[in-house]
Protein backbone atom coordinates (compact mmCIF):
# COMPACT_ATOMS: atom_id res chain seq x y z
CA UNK A 1 0.00 0.00 0.00
CA UNK A 2 2.81 2.73 0.79
CA UNK A 3 4.00 1.88 -2.57
CA UNK A 4 0.67 2.14 -4.37
CA UNK A 5 0.07 5.70 -1.93
CA UNK A 6 4.19 6.89 -3.61
CA UNK A 7 3.48 5.62 -7.02
CA UNK A 8 -0.15 8.08 -6.93
CA UNK A 9 1.23 11.15 -5.26
CA UNK A 10 4.34 10.91 -7.83
CA UNK A 11 1.14 10.95 -10.62
CA UNK A 12 -0.83 13.79 -9.25
CA UNK A 13 2.44 16.09 -8.45
CA UNK A 14 3.92 15.41 -11.73
CA UNK A 15 0.29 16.56 -13.27
CA UNK A 16 0.86 19.37 -11.45
CA UNK A 17 4.23 19.90 -12.64
CA UNK A 18 3.43 19.81 -16.46
CA UNK A 19 0.51 21.85 -16.35
CA UNK A 20 2.34 24.10 -14.24
CA UNK A 21 4.95 24.48 -16.51
CA UNK A 22 3.15 24.57 -19.89
CA UNK A 23 1.24 27.45 -18.05
CA UNK A 24 5.19 29.09 -17.57
CA UNK A 25 6.66 28.46 -20.45
CA UNK A 26 3.73 29.27 -22.39
CA UNK A 27 3.19 32.76 -20.98
CA UNK A 28 7.35 33.36 -20.95
CA UNK A 29 7.35 32.48 -24.82
CA UNK A 30 4.02 34.53 -25.43
CA UNK A 31 5.44 37.26 -23.99
CA UNK A 32 9.10 37.25 -25.51
CA UNK A 33 7.17 37.43 -28.96
CA UNK A 34 5.24 40.16 -27.97
CA UNK A 35 8.17 42.61 -26.51
CA UNK A 36 10.31 41.16 -30.22
CA UNK A 37 7.16 42.26 -32.41
CA UNK A 38 6.68 45.34 -31.00
CA UNK A 39 6.56 48.55 -33.52
CA UNK A 40 6.27 52.14 -33.11
CA UNK A 41 3.39 53.58 -32.43
CA UNK A 42 1.54 55.08 -35.61
CA UNK A 43 -0.78 57.63 -33.70
CA UNK A 44 0.93 60.75 -32.61
CA UNK A 45 -1.01 61.14 -29.05
CA UNK A 46 0.19 57.52 -28.48
CA UNK A 47 4.12 58.16 -28.81
CA UNK A 48 3.08 61.59 -26.52
CA UNK A 49 1.55 59.15 -23.28
CA UNK A 50 4.71 57.92 -24.04
CA UNK A 51 3.94 54.30 -25.51
CA UNK A 52 7.09 52.59 -26.68
CA UNK A 53 5.74 50.02 -28.67
CA UNK A 54 2.79 48.76 -30.34
CA UNK A 55 1.58 45.22 -32.05
CA UNK A 56 -2.04 44.53 -33.33
CA UNK A 57 -2.88 40.21 -33.00
CA UNK A 58 -5.89 38.68 -34.68
CA UNK A 59 -6.93 35.61 -32.12
CA UNK A 60 -9.75 33.75 -31.60
CA UNK A 61 -12.68 35.75 -33.79
CA UNK A 62 -11.14 39.05 -32.26
CA UNK A 63 -8.89 42.14 -32.45
CA UNK A 64 -5.91 42.66 -29.64
CA UNK A 65 -4.03 45.99 -29.38
CA UNK A 66 -1.01 45.30 -27.53
CA UNK A 67 1.21 48.71 -25.81
CA UNK A 68 4.18 48.99 -24.18
CA UNK A 69 5.09 51.82 -22.02
CA UNK A 70 8.41 53.15 -22.23
CA UNK A 71 8.31 55.14 -18.51
CA UNK A 72 5.49 55.24 -16.15
CA UNK A 73 1.87 55.63 -18.00
CA UNK A 74 -0.47 58.22 -16.40
CA UNK A 75 -2.01 55.83 -14.17
CA UNK A 76 -1.92 52.19 -13.03
CA UNK A 77 -4.73 49.91 -12.56
CA UNK A 78 -5.49 48.37 -9.69
CA UNK A 79 -5.94 44.81 -11.11
CA UNK A 80 -2.68 44.75 -13.03
CA UNK A 81 -1.44 41.32 -14.28
CA UNK A 82 1.45 39.40 -12.12
CA UNK A 83 3.15 36.84 -13.47
CA UNK A 84 4.55 34.82 -10.73
CA UNK A 85 2.75 31.92 -9.27
CA UNK A 86 3.33 29.56 -12.44
CA UNK A 87 6.83 29.61 -11.95
CA UNK A 88 7.29 28.74 -7.83
CA UNK A 89 4.60 26.20 -8.67
CA UNK A 90 6.64 24.61 -11.45
CA UNK A 91 9.77 24.28 -9.29
CA UNK A 92 8.15 23.67 -5.93
CA UNK A 93 6.36 20.89 -7.75
CA UNK A 94 9.52 19.68 -9.82
CA UNK A 95 11.96 19.35 -6.25
CA UNK A 96 8.74 17.62 -5.13
CA UNK A 97 9.15 15.16 -7.44
CA UNK A 98 12.78 14.84 -7.21
CA UNK A 99 12.42 14.21 -3.82
CA UNK A 100 9.70 11.33 -4.28
CA UNK A 101 11.62 9.70 -6.90
CA UNK A 102 15.31 10.14 -6.19
CA UNK A 103 15.52 11.16 -2.60
CA UNK A 104 13.75 8.59 -1.38
CA UNK A 105 15.82 6.09 -2.81
CA UNK A 106 19.51 7.81 -3.14
CA UNK A 107 21.78 4.28 -3.32
CA UNK A 108 19.61 3.96 -6.36
CA UNK A 109 19.31 6.80 -8.09
CA UNK A 110 21.37 9.18 -7.19
CA UNK A 111 25.06 7.34 -6.31
CA UNK A 112 27.23 6.46 -9.10
CA UNK A 113 29.07 3.36 -8.41
CA UNK A 114 31.14 3.51 -11.91
CA UNK A 115 32.41 6.85 -11.02
CA UNK A 116 36.51 7.65 -12.10
CA UNK A 117 36.06 9.95 -8.73
CA UNK A 118 36.75 7.94 -5.64
CA UNK A 119 34.88 9.92 -3.15
CA UNK A 120 31.78 9.94 -5.54
CA UNK A 121 31.46 6.41 -5.84
CA UNK A 122 31.51 5.69 -2.60
CA UNK A 123 29.26 8.38 -1.15
CA UNK A 124 26.19 6.51 1.04
CA UNK A 125 22.89 7.61 0.28
CA UNK A 126 22.33 10.50 2.77
CA UNK A 127 26.10 12.06 1.51
CA UNK A 128 24.25 11.75 -1.87
CA UNK A 129 21.12 13.71 -1.23
CA UNK A 130 23.41 16.31 0.35
CA UNK A 131 25.37 16.72 -2.68
CA UNK A 132 22.27 16.72 -4.86
CA UNK A 133 20.91 20.12 -2.83
CA UNK A 134 24.73 21.45 -2.52
CA UNK A 135 24.78 21.00 -6.54
CA UNK A 136 21.29 23.11 -6.91
CA UNK A 137 22.48 25.60 -4.65
CA UNK A 138 25.76 26.46 -6.03
CA UNK A 139 24.40 26.12 -9.35
CA UNK A 140 22.19 29.27 -8.73
CA UNK A 141 25.03 31.03 -6.46
CA UNK A 142 27.32 30.71 -9.41
CA UNK A 143 24.91 31.82 -12.43
CA UNK A 144 24.12 34.62 -10.32
CA UNK A 145 27.43 35.85 -9.42
CA UNK A 146 28.29 35.90 -12.75
CA UNK A 147 25.55 37.61 -13.75
CA UNK A 148 26.01 40.27 -11.02
CA UNK A 149 29.96 40.57 -11.85
CA UNK A 150 30.35 40.26 -15.64
CA UNK A 151 27.29 42.17 -17.02
CA UNK A 152 25.84 44.23 -13.66
CA UNK A 153 24.59 47.11 -15.92
CA UNK A 154 23.47 45.03 -19.03
CA UNK A 155 26.14 46.29 -21.16
CA UNK A 156 27.98 43.13 -21.80
CA UNK A 157 25.31 40.14 -21.93
CA UNK A 158 27.05 38.90 -24.99
CA UNK A 159 30.24 38.14 -22.52
CA UNK A 160 27.88 36.96 -20.01
CA UNK A 161 26.04 34.54 -22.25
CA UNK A 162 29.17 33.05 -23.40
CA UNK A 163 30.47 32.21 -19.53
CA UNK A 164 26.98 31.02 -19.12
CA UNK A 165 27.56 28.66 -21.50
CA UNK A 166 30.76 27.47 -20.45
CA UNK A 167 29.17 26.87 -16.86
CA UNK A 168 26.73 24.44 -17.93
CA UNK A 169 29.01 22.64 -19.64
CA UNK A 170 31.23 22.12 -16.43
CA UNK A 171 27.79 21.55 -14.68
CA UNK A 172 26.90 18.94 -17.42
CA UNK A 173 30.55 16.98 -17.17
CA UNK A 174 30.54 17.51 -13.07
CA UNK A 175 27.07 16.28 -13.02
CA UNK A 176 27.74 13.23 -14.85
CA UNK A 177 31.21 12.17 -12.77
CA UNK A 178 29.38 12.78 -9.65
CA UNK A 179 25.93 11.31 -9.96
CA UNK A 180 24.40 8.20 -11.92
CA UNK A 181 23.24 8.70 -15.59
CA UNK A 182 19.62 9.57 -15.57
CA UNK A 183 20.00 11.68 -12.32
CA UNK A 184 22.98 13.79 -14.06
CA UNK A 185 20.95 15.00 -16.72
CA UNK A 186 17.72 15.42 -14.57
CA UNK A 187 20.32 17.83 -12.31
CA UNK A 188 21.64 20.00 -15.04
CA UNK A 189 18.33 20.57 -16.13
CA UNK A 190 17.05 21.31 -12.55
CA UNK A 191 20.10 23.60 -12.12
CA UNK A 192 18.72 25.73 -14.95
CA UNK A 193 15.42 25.21 -13.93
CA UNK A 194 16.45 26.23 -10.59
CA UNK A 195 18.00 29.57 -12.22
CA UNK A 196 14.72 30.37 -13.76
CA UNK A 197 12.77 30.45 -11.23
CA UNK A 198 15.00 32.36 -9.02
CA UNK A 199 15.49 35.12 -11.60
CA UNK A 200 11.40 35.02 -11.05
CA UNK A 201 11.66 35.57 -7.63
CA UNK A 202 14.97 37.24 -6.57
CA UNK A 203 15.38 39.46 -9.71
CA UNK A 204 12.44 39.84 -12.10
CA UNK A 205 9.08 40.47 -9.84
CA UNK A 206 10.79 42.77 -6.68
CA UNK A 207 12.60 44.55 -9.56
CA UNK A 208 9.02 44.85 -11.01
CA UNK A 209 7.49 45.86 -7.56
CA UNK A 210 10.11 48.84 -6.95
CA UNK A 211 8.66 49.79 -10.03
CA UNK A 212 5.15 50.13 -9.91
CA UNK A 213 5.63 51.65 -5.97
CA UNK A 214 7.77 54.60 -7.75
CA UNK A 215 5.43 55.09 -10.42
CA UNK A 216 2.59 55.36 -8.06
CA UNK A 217 4.33 57.57 -5.80
CA UNK A 218 5.00 59.57 -8.81
CA UNK A 219 8.48 59.05 -8.63
CA UNK A 220 10.60 58.38 -11.75
CA UNK A 221 11.24 53.92 -11.49
CA UNK A 222 15.22 53.06 -11.72
CA UNK A 223 15.73 51.93 -15.39
CA UNK A 224 18.48 49.15 -14.17
CA UNK A 225 15.08 47.25 -13.02
CA UNK A 226 13.39 47.11 -15.75
CA UNK A 227 17.06 46.23 -17.91
CA UNK A 228 17.65 44.09 -15.06
CA UNK A 229 14.49 42.04 -15.42
CA UNK A 230 14.47 41.79 -19.56
CA UNK A 231 18.38 40.53 -19.19
CA UNK A 232 16.67 37.21 -16.83
CA UNK A 233 13.84 36.88 -18.70
CA UNK A 234 15.89 36.68 -21.90
CA UNK A 235 17.70 33.86 -20.10
CA UNK A 236 15.07 32.33 -18.88
CA UNK A 237 13.78 31.75 -23.02
CA UNK A 238 16.83 30.39 -24.09
CA UNK A 239 16.93 27.94 -21.01
CA UNK A 240 13.46 26.76 -21.51
CA UNK A 241 14.02 24.19 -24.61
CA UNK A 242 17.05 22.52 -22.70
CA UNK A 243 15.18 22.31 -20.02
CA UNK A 244 12.34 20.55 -21.10
CA UNK A 245 14.22 18.18 -23.22
CA UNK A 246 16.71 17.49 -19.71
CA UNK A 247 13.50 16.50 -17.52
CA UNK A 248 12.21 13.81 -20.06
CA UNK A 249 15.52 12.35 -21.17
CA UNK A 250 14.83 9.94 -18.34
CA UNK A 251 13.37 8.02 -20.74
CA UNK A 252 16.02 7.17 -23.00
CA UNK A 253 18.96 5.72 -21.46
CA UNK A 254 21.41 5.65 -25.09
CA UNK A 255 21.74 9.21 -23.36
CA UNK A 256 22.21 8.51 -19.97
CA UNK A 257 24.08 5.73 -20.27
CA UNK A 258 26.94 6.68 -22.71
CA UNK A 259 30.59 7.21 -21.11
CA UNK A 260 30.59 10.98 -22.73
CA UNK A 261 26.81 11.68 -21.35
CA UNK A 262 28.24 15.27 -20.36
CA UNK A 263 29.22 15.96 -24.01
CA UNK A 264 26.03 14.71 -24.99
CA UNK A 265 24.31 16.95 -22.63
CA UNK A 266 26.05 19.82 -23.84
CA UNK A 267 25.00 19.07 -27.44
CA UNK A 268 21.06 19.31 -26.56
CA UNK A 269 21.67 22.84 -24.12
CA UNK A 270 23.13 24.63 -27.27
CA UNK A 271 20.97 22.63 -29.48
CA UNK A 272 17.92 24.11 -27.56
CA UNK A 273 19.36 27.50 -27.30
CA UNK A 274 20.16 28.09 -30.79
CA UNK A 275 16.57 26.49 -32.37
CA UNK A 276 15.12 29.10 -29.73
CA UNK A 277 17.06 31.60 -30.72
CA UNK A 278 15.54 31.30 -34.17
CA UNK A 279 12.21 31.85 -33.02
CA UNK A 280 12.95 34.70 -30.95
CA UNK A 281 14.68 36.66 -34.07
CA UNK A 282 12.01 35.93 -36.24
CA UNK A 283 9.80 37.25 -33.93
CA UNK A 284 11.49 40.56 -33.94
CA UNK A 285 11.38 40.26 -37.68
CA UNK A 286 14.83 38.85 -38.69
CA UNK A 287 14.53 35.22 -40.10
CA UNK A 288 18.02 33.26 -39.66
CA UNK A 289 17.40 29.61 -40.83
CA UNK A 290 21.31 28.96 -39.95
CA UNK A 291 20.29 28.99 -36.33
CA UNK A 292 17.95 25.82 -36.22
CA UNK A 293 20.09 24.31 -39.02
CA UNK A 294 23.05 24.35 -36.48
CA UNK A 295 20.49 22.94 -33.56
CA UNK A 296 19.89 20.03 -35.59
CA UNK A 297 23.28 19.34 -36.84
CA UNK A 298 23.97 19.38 -33.23
CA UNK A 299 21.56 16.89 -32.38
CA UNK A 300 22.58 14.26 -35.11
CA UNK A 301 26.03 14.54 -33.98
CA UNK A 302 24.07 13.49 -30.28
CA UNK A 303 22.50 10.88 -32.40
CA UNK A 304 25.38 9.81 -33.82
CA UNK A 305 27.51 9.56 -30.00
CA UNK A 306 24.90 7.71 -28.79
CA UNK A 307 24.65 5.16 -31.25
CA UNK A 308 25.22 1.44 -30.64
CA UNK A 309 28.62 0.84 -31.76
CA UNK A 310 27.84 -2.95 -32.16
CA UNK A 311 31.15 -3.98 -31.39
CA UNK A 312 29.99 -7.05 -29.15
CA UNK A 313 27.96 -8.07 -31.74
CA UNK A 314 30.68 -8.19 -34.46
CA UNK A 315 32.94 -10.28 -31.67
CA UNK A 316 30.44 -12.57 -30.88
CA UNK A 317 28.99 -15.59 -32.87
CA UNK A 318 25.51 -17.52 -32.96
CA UNK A 319 26.76 -21.03 -32.71
CA UNK A 320 28.88 -19.74 -29.78
CA UNK A 321 26.08 -17.17 -28.43
CA UNK A 322 24.07 -17.93 -24.94
CA UNK A 323 20.47 -19.02 -25.86
CA UNK A 324 17.33 -17.37 -24.16
CA UNK A 325 17.02 -19.76 -21.66
CA UNK A 326 20.42 -18.67 -20.06
CA UNK A 327 19.72 -14.77 -20.58
CA UNK A 328 16.76 -15.36 -18.66
CA UNK A 329 17.74 -17.03 -16.02
CA UNK A 330 20.56 -14.04 -15.25
CA UNK A 331 17.49 -11.35 -15.23
CA UNK A 332 15.53 -13.44 -13.08
CA UNK A 333 18.62 -13.13 -10.87
CA UNK A 334 19.01 -9.84 -11.18
CA UNK A 335 16.43 -8.00 -12.50
CA UNK A 336 12.70 -9.15 -11.81
CA UNK A 337 12.54 -7.86 -8.30
CA UNK A 338 11.64 -4.69 -9.81
CA UNK A 339 10.76 -5.90 -13.26
CA UNK A 340 8.04 -7.71 -12.73
CA UNK A 341 4.23 -7.33 -12.85
CA UNK A 342 4.22 -7.70 -9.26
CA UNK A 343 7.86 -6.55 -8.29
CA UNK A 344 9.35 -7.85 -4.68
CA UNK A 345 11.68 -4.82 -4.39
CA UNK A 346 10.69 -2.29 -1.40
CA UNK A 347 9.29 0.61 -3.10
CA UNK A 348 8.37 -0.67 -5.91
CA UNK A 349 3.95 -0.92 -6.75
CA UNK A 350 4.67 -1.83 -10.77
CA UNK A 351 7.90 -2.60 -13.14
CA UNK A 352 9.89 0.83 -13.73
CA UNK A 353 8.80 2.31 -17.22
CA UNK A 354 6.26 -0.89 -18.00
CA UNK A 355 8.90 -3.27 -18.19
CA UNK A 356 8.30 -6.73 -17.07
CA UNK A 357 10.72 -9.61 -17.51
CA UNK A 358 8.80 -12.59 -15.82
CA UNK A 359 8.33 -14.84 -18.91
CA UNK A 360 10.17 -15.62 -22.18
CA UNK A 361 8.37 -13.47 -24.50
CA UNK A 362 8.34 -10.41 -22.48
CA UNK A 363 12.34 -10.60 -22.24
CA UNK A 364 12.24 -11.77 -25.98
CA UNK A 365 10.46 -8.66 -26.94
CA UNK A 366 12.87 -6.31 -24.80
CA UNK A 367 16.08 -7.29 -25.92
CA UNK A 368 17.58 -4.60 -27.52
CA UNK A 369 16.56 -2.45 -25.07
CA UNK A 370 17.72 -5.19 -22.10
CA UNK A 371 21.06 -5.53 -23.68
CA UNK A 372 21.45 -1.72 -24.13
CA UNK A 373 21.33 -1.09 -20.38
CA UNK A 374 22.84 -3.47 -19.24
CA UNK A 375 25.89 -3.27 -21.45
CA UNK A 376 26.48 0.31 -20.45
CA UNK A 377 26.44 -0.74 -16.13
CA UNK A 378 23.03 1.52 -15.90
CA UNK A 379 20.89 -1.30 -14.82
CA UNK A 380 20.51 -2.89 -13.01
CA UNK A 381 20.40 0.54 -10.42
CA UNK A 382 23.39 1.04 -8.69
CA UNK A 383 24.12 -2.83 -9.21
CA UNK A 384 22.15 -3.14 -5.87
CA UNK A 385 21.58 -7.40 -6.89
CA UNK A 386 24.95 -7.85 -8.01
CA UNK A 387 25.11 -8.83 -11.20
CA UNK A 388 28.81 -9.85 -12.36
CA UNK A 389 30.47 -8.39 -15.34
CA UNK A 390 30.81 -12.25 -16.62
CA UNK A 391 27.03 -12.13 -16.49
CA UNK A 392 27.04 -8.69 -18.12
CA UNK A 393 29.01 -10.29 -21.17
CA UNK A 394 26.53 -13.49 -21.44
CA UNK A 395 23.35 -10.95 -21.98
CA UNK A 396 25.66 -8.92 -24.30
CA UNK A 397 26.32 -11.77 -26.45
CA UNK A 398 22.73 -12.86 -26.45
CA UNK A 399 21.49 -12.88 -30.56
CA UNK A 400 18.08 -13.73 -31.62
Amino acid sequence: MQAYLLDFTNFMLRWLHVIAAIAWIGESIYFVMLDNSLRTPKAAEDREKGVFGEMWAVHGGGFYHNQKYASAPAKLPEDLHWSFWKAYTTWLTGFGLFVILYMVNPSFYLVNPGSDWAWAAGMSGWQANVMALAFLLAGWVVYNELCKRISPDMQRDGLLSIAVAVMMVVVAYLSSQIFSGRAAFLLTGAVMATAMSANVFFWIIPGQRRMVKAMKAGETPNPLDGKRGKQRSVHNTYFTLPVVLLMISNHYSFAYSHELAWVIMSLFIFAGALIRQYFVLMHAGHKRPAYPVAGVALLLVAFWMGAPSGGGQANATASSGPDLDEVHAIVEARCVACHSREPTQQGFNAPPAGMAYDTLEQLQSQQAKVKEVVASGYMPLGNMTGMTEEERETIAAWEE
